[in-house]
């Protein structure tokens, strides 16, 4: 029997033994028993966590380094399991966090050896290892998550120490294959203030799930700064020189975290302390971090913070569509019509090829049959840029419509409702089309569908905007998925996540993280449109017989029929 096949029998019996354990008790192996969650524990982590075995007795070079690239499935310790493939020396000085590198699968791994597993020759003490895989992605020691197809290697040096091979050399950073990525590495949503100091805005990073995640967490945001792609558009409530004092947030038995800061702490204003609590407990919140609140203390005294009211996205208030003599809000079978809004559409003698309703209903944005773009409302219906090949309008919470000309990115306009142009600058300047824009709910990101150097893509962008509120420019274009083929629509899931109704021949529904990595299910049969909501459970997708169908679990459900038009709302 050769050393791998030992270790991967050796592998097999430690996961079954954890299955049965987690199947028949469900209660934890170690400390006090606890009801519901563990404090700090984050409520999406799975039941189980993949185990690795550590090293096998005999085991040769390769079959060291493969488990020991194995042995990153277990973060638990500080990946105390992969440390104990490395000699001492080297298990000190290794630093699992610096990066992840995320390859197609553990099978599609190469092991290249100057010494032969199963003979194992006695020639030498050391032994040079190469491993070839083929990486689709990244995550940096920030936890920022971004897409890196290539074929990769990594070199190793092993080492016999009183006759067993263990790892003297390796480089930092873990490889770990993408089935099994989502499993052991959670996506958490750092929450920055935008520019107003009013809304927050998500900056995605992906960190081991494990029960220490608050602490992971308020490192990252305390001593660290956003991602640099979304950087111009948001700030930290967080002064460079207040830093965590105790490497560890500790939640007591009211759910209260205890947050050590340094001295430099103690000279700041209310207003700072209560935007530094409000960002910490809303970051652990979105995370799913059980708290009731965030305690900031300095030498074990407690400093008096308060809390800044920040402005939410309206609720869903379900889907909007037009009808024929209808237009509004729809639950159950009854359509609601929408104030100064629902009277202007209706009186519309045009085809209305899409809509986008304004967060707190006042207007609407719209394309009509002729591809102008206008805006109802307030009993007015206004042009607002009758330019050719416009692609759907997106309005923003400020109250602006962007417009902009498929074959001309660069060209992107911001209009107010006073039917002011604002033009846009640096807008996907290597883009050569551009085939849906969305602006997201806080105003501070804007997507959208380009091409460029012939790949079609989605991009998400900073946008940054002066005193008055008024969009100027963009930021630099992050790549977040590359596409197969055209989106016939694109909206927002939530905060974090965008949903694209790609046109292939059996069309599909892309939900996608920005900032990570993205699912695709069938969409309904004839699929010609879509809509967003406040989270993905709640996406909407109109049908070529004017059908509209929303999740039913992990099914589509038809809940309503005869529409003209699906509607979406700003933000979404």
């Amino acid at each position: 029997m050769t050393a791998r096949v030992r270790r991967v029998l050796a592998a097999i019996a430690a996961t079954t033994a954890m299955l049965i354990m987690t199947a028949c008790t469900g209660l934890p192996t170690t400390g006090d028993v606890q009801s519901g969650l563990a404090l700090g524990a984050s409520p999406e982590d799975p039941d189980f966590l993949p185990l690795a075995s550590g090293p096998i007795e005999g085991a040769g070079p390769a079959a060291i380094v493969e488990g020991f690239m194995e042995a990153a499935i277990t973060p638990a310790d500080n990946w105390d399991t992969a440390r104990k493939f490395l000699t001492p020396e080297m298990a000190a000085s290794w630093r699992p966090n610096t990066g992840v590198s995320i390859d197609v699968s553990a099978d599609s791994r190469s092991f290249t050896s100057t010494v032969d597993d199963d003979t194992d020759s006695a020639d030498g003490d050391t032994a040079d290892v190469r491993v070839q895989f083929e990486q689709v992605a990244s995550v940096d020691g920030t936890g920022a998550f971004a897409q890196a197809v290539s074929a990769s290697n990594s070199a190793f040096v092993v080492t016999r120490i009183e006759g067993q091979w263990r790892i003297s050399e390796a480089p930092d950073g873990i490889v770990i294959d993408e089935s099994r990525f989502p499993r052991v590495y959670g996506d958490y949503a750092l929450q920055y203030y935008d520019q107003t100091w009013e809304r927050l805005v998500p900056d995605v990073r992906w960190f081991p799930r494990r029960v220490t995640i608050a602490t992971t967490i308020t490192q990252s945001l305390i001593g660290g700064a956003p991602s640099p792609w979304l950087d111009p558009a948001v700030q930290s409530a967080f002064p460079p020189d207040v830093q965590m004092a105790r490497d560890a947030v500790p939640i007591d038995v009211d759910q209260v975290a205890d947050v050590a800061l340094n001295r430099a702490a103690l000279s700041l204003d209310a207003t700072t302390l209560a935007r530094m609590r409000t960002q910490l407990q809303q970051t652990l919140a979105a995370a799913g971090v059980q708290i009731n609140q965030v305690r900031f203390t300095v030498d074990g005294r407690a400093l008096e913070a308060g809390v800044v009211e920040i402005v939410d996205t309206p609720s869903d208030g379900g889907g909007i569509v037009l009808k024929e003599g209808a237009f509004g809000t729809v639950v159950g079978n009854q359509i609601t019509p929408i104030p100064g809004v629902t009277e202007e559409i209706l009186g519309i003698t045009q085809p209305i090829l899409a809509i986008d309703v304004a967060g707190d209903d006042s207007h609407a944005a719209m394309q009509l049959g002729n591809g102008h773009v206008y805006i109802a409302g307030d009993g007015r219906v206004d042009e607002l840029d009758p330019r050719s090949r416009l692609v759907r309008p997106s309005l923003d919470p400020y109250d602006y419509t962007w417009s902009v000309p498929s074959d001309a990115p660069s060209a992107l306009l911001a209009i107010g409702d006073d039917v002011v142009s604002h033009p846009i600058e640096d807008a996907w300047p290597e883009a050569s089309e551009v085939s849906a824009v969305r602006v997201s709910a806080d105003g501070a990101r804007v997507a959208a569908v380009v091409v460029i150097g012939g790949q079609r893509w989605v991009v998400v962008s900073a946008v940054v905007r002066d005193d008055s509120g008024v969009p100027t420019r963009l930021g630099e274009t992050e790549r977040v998925a590359q596409l197969d083929a055209p989106a016939a629509g694109l909206v927002w899931l939530g905060s974090d996540r965008v949903g694209l109704l790609v046109d292939r021949e059996d069309r599909m529904v892309l939900t996608q993280i920005v900032g990570g990595t993205g699912t695709t299910e069938s969409a309904p049969s004839g699929a010609v449109s879509i809509a967003g909501s406040r989270s993905a459970a709640g996406i909407r997708v109109l049908g070529a017989e004017g059908a509209v169908y929303a999740r039913s679990g992990s099914a589509w459900s038809e809940f309503t029929d005869g529409v003209i038009v699906l509607a979406t709302r700003a933000g979404r």
